[in-house]
């Protein structure tokens, strides 16, 4: 079939974005093509995009549908997703036969590789073009399978995961085009002639690129180890998390769209959705033809992927125990409601959710006077209440308990010493089925070693442990054990002393753990921009890859060189 995209079409519409994101990732300042507003969708907004009443319909005219892909070895249809919020999504997937699925992806690579590193680029662009004028569809279907709240899922299923997936798709062109396609090579050898050689260096992809996806970001996580690969030349095999395939099947339906009017084979993305309890990720993360393995989730899986995926890269990003030191402020109330926000937003259900609060048990030095202690957990309490006291202001920002698990933990968090704050449940009016739950903050003694077992373990959701330490440097001390030993995606800092910053900042500098610092406004310690901003180190445990920089696109592709004579 002739190609509906041409290549002059694609780097006529596309470069110019490229080029963009090229300079943003070089310059790290503040730069996205994706607008974060809803009304920038639809009539009068972005050319071609579905506006809420369009996205919301066709959301909803996917119940009691198939996601037809026509990839190779379909042998079955699976579903039975729930959202967060109660209802049945009714949707069903194609469930892969691998022995037929995966030769076929394997047999779309030539085409691929050949076509060059500005022309996946362009490939890519226009994916995540047409993504975005989905944006409004493609947030419920992040919803409902994350328990994300609307906006939430709107922006960071939508705007900041399509910019984490353009900004892996500029570094994997940036690595790509490191070497010449050619080069002409000439050794002097004095009175004799000579030696000429005419030399091709071609970037050629590793294989079959497994995403394993997660239930709680699914396009976020998802995004920039999809589109590294397809940059890079690799097939895309995308696993879904069972309770949110949905977000990245829509992705998959968009994907072999755009590569089949491109005039290329679709095979270079298919889905692998599995029937309950297969556990697919574990049987294809093994198989020869995997070479790439990107994953998010529990440290388990991810530490039996290092270990026994050995055919394969493997990217991983797991559990840590993000941790926060406050020693002194001078904005004592700007400080509380950052902390505030940082431990409610998505009922704590980040991988960057601040868990552990470091502070000294003589208490911390504020604009407001001093604070012992117990002053500032309570304050620190009563400030989660406020944000928190209006229900419909609590449903925008909690969203719904993701799975059962959360709440058990939830739940057993206010056995594990005193309860500064009990967690409430929240009613949500627009969905009785949902589970909305405020956060709960309990005190520990950094010095007992019975509480050190419950801060020392990640808690995933809306827990918080206020540890009291002897001091900054103890607290300094302890945050190194922590990221060493656990890991860490985020770690904040509050201080007015030039000597325990320094101190703090050495810390992340030798344990490789990403420092926020004196966050007051609305910038918070769980939030992080694409082509400005690191997403985790792969310095620590938590992960052993950063999103986004080259190290994360480089070991996708080798380059190969033909030598001739010239």
């Amino acid at each position: 079939m002739a190609a509906e995209l041409s290549a002059v079409q694609l780097i006529e519409k596309h470069r110019p974005t490229l080029d963009r994101a090229l300079e943003a990732i070089r310059s790290r300042a503040y730069w996205s093509p994706h607008p974060e507003h809803p009304k920038a969708y639809g009539e009068g907004g972005a050319p071609g995009s579905l506006g809420a009443a369009e996205g919301q319909a066709a959301f909803d005219a996917l119940s009691g549908t198939r996601i037809e892909l026509d990839q190779p070895g379909t042998d079955g249809w699976v579903g039975g997703e729930v959202s967060p919020y109660g209802p049945e999504l009714g949707v069903e997937y194609p469930h892969p036969d691998v022995d037929v699925l995966l030769p076929a992806m394997r047999k779309a690579v030539p085409a691929w590789r050949d076509a060059g590193a500005e022309a996946r680029s362009m490939v890519c662009l226009e994916i995540l073009s047409r993504i975005s004028a989905r944006t409004h569809e493609f947030a419920h279907a992040v919803m409902h399978t994350s328990g994300q709240a609307f906006m939430m899922a709107f922006q960071a299923g939508g705007p900041h995961a399509q910019d984490r997936g353009l900004e892996a798709v500029a570094y994997a062109y940036v690595e790509q085009v490191r070497t010449p396609d050619a080069a002409d090579w000439s050794k002097p050898q004095g009175k004799r002639d000579p030696l000429n050689l005419r030399k091709q260096f071609t970037p050629v992809p590793r294989g079959v690129s497994l995403l394993i996806g997660c239930n709680t970001f699914p396009t976020w996580n998802g995004y920039p180890g999809l589109f590294a690969s397809l940059a890079t030349g690799n097939p895309v095999l995308v696993k879904p998390h069972p309770r949110a395939v949905l977000p990245l099947a829509l992705t998959v339906a968009v994907a072999r769209e755009t590569l089949r009017e491109a005039g290329f084979d679709p095979n270079l993305v298919c889905l692998a959705a599995e029937r309950p309890d297969e556990g697919l990720a574990k049987t294809l993360a093994v198989r020869p033809e995997i070479r790439i393995i990107d994953y998010t989730g529990s440290t388990s899986f991810g530490d039996w992927l290092e270990a026994n995926a050995r055919q394969a890269q493997v990217y991983t990003e797991k559990a840590g125990v993000n941790t926060v030191v406050v020693d002194s402020t001078d904005d004592y109330k700007g400080m509380l409601g950052n902390l505030a926000f940082s431990l409610s937003l998505y009922s704590g259900q980040m991988c960057t959710t601040p868990q552990n609060l470091l502070i000294p048990r003589d208490g911390i030095d504020t604009d407001q006077g001093h604070r012992s202690y117990d002053e500032f957990v309570a304050d620190l309490a009563t400030a989660v209440e406020k944000l928190l006291g209006d229900d419909a202001r609590a449903n925008a920002l909690l969203g719904a308990i993701v799975n059962p698990q959360v709440k058990e933990r939830l739940e057993a968090a206010s056995g594990l010493g005193e309860v500064a704050l009990a967690s409430r449940t929240v009613q949500n009016p627009d969905f009785p089925g949902a589970t909305v739950r405020t956060p709960v903050i309990v005190k520990l003694d950094g010095s007992k070693p019975d509480d050190e077992a419950s801060y020392m373990s990640e808690c995933f959701g809306p827990v918080s442990f206020a540890v009291s330490v002897d001091s900054a440097a103890d607290a300094a001390a302890l945050l190194r054990r922590t990221v060493r030993e656990k890991g860490a995606m985020t770690v904040g800092a509050y201080t007015t002393s030039p000597e325990v910053e320094r101190l703090v900042e050495d810390v992340c500098l030798e344990e490789c753990a990403q420092l926020s610092l004196n966050l007051t406004g609305g910038v918070y310690v769980n939030q992080t921009a694409a082509f400005s901003d690191f997403h985790g180190s792969g310095g620590n445990p938590a992960a052993n890859a950063a999103l986004c920089d080259g190290a994360f696109v480089a070991n996708r592709f080798r380059t190969v060189e033909v030598r001739r004579p010239a």
